[in-house]
């Protein structure tokens, strides 16, 4: 078997930060810090093989077993379900999937209520669980202009600190689910790897409740 843990990064921002707890908990790679256009980077001292990749992308690294263990939003992990172990919240990215729309929307439920979102099986599952008959739009971006066009009457999205949706004039109506980074883990890969990976969530966990 492959002597490095092999762990999937979100590129950008968020990557960054989990990087740093990761180095944290012991599991640096200094290479990694060095200014190139590198996406591999290895340590042999610390036994760690860190690779970045798209963020939405990190869950299918994992469930294929190009990585080991990965770090996913919970978004991602809700909308996609792959067949993953998840091992650890790690505290970042945190924010919280909303439903929003005008501040004066009331909900006619004698209509079907037009959604618009690019997390489709989320929505579907949440309003299911309210029995609520709906029109699913799926949009990539710019999710807020819907409501405001006409286009729909809702918006399903991520919401940080509601700066957009204010600018908008929308309004956070219902919250669905928190979200925030976690830990996954290749199930098969982990059976070979169990005492790496505890170790290393173990670590992880011990910076992750002095931070909290």
């Amino acid at each position: 078997m492959n002597k490095y843990l092999n762990i999937a990064l979100p590129k950008g921002r968020l990557g960054e930060k989990i990087y740093d707890t990761f180095e944290k908990a012991g599991y640096g790679c200094p290479s990694i810090r060095e200014n190139s256009r590198k996406l591999i980077f290895e340590s042999e001292e610390t036994g760690v093989r860190y690779f970045w990749v798209k963020p939405s992308d990190v869950a299918i690294y994992v469930e294929r077993g190009a990585a080991d263990i990965g770090v996913a939003g919970k978004d991602i992990l809700l909308e996609y379900e792959p067949d993953v172990y998840e091992l650890l919240d790690l505290k970042e990215g945190v924010c919280r999937m909303a439903v929003a729309g005008k501040k004066d929307f009331r909900d006619d439920t004698g209509k079907t209520l037009r959604v618009a979102t690019k997390f489709t099986n989320i929505t579907e599952k949440y309003y299911l669980g309210k029995g609520r008959d709906i029109d699913v739009i799926k949009l990539n971006g710019s999710i807020e202009l819907a409501p405001v066009l006409g286009l729909s009457d809702v918006i399903v999205d991520i919401v940080e600190t509601g700066t957009t949706l204010r600018e908008n004039d929308l309004a956070v109506i219902e919250e669905i689910v928190p979200i925030s980074a976690r830990l996954i883990a290749n199930k098969a890969n982990y059976k070979f790897k169990s005492d790496e990976t505890d170790a290393l969530v173990r670590a992880l966990g011990k910076i992750v409740g002095e931070r909290t």
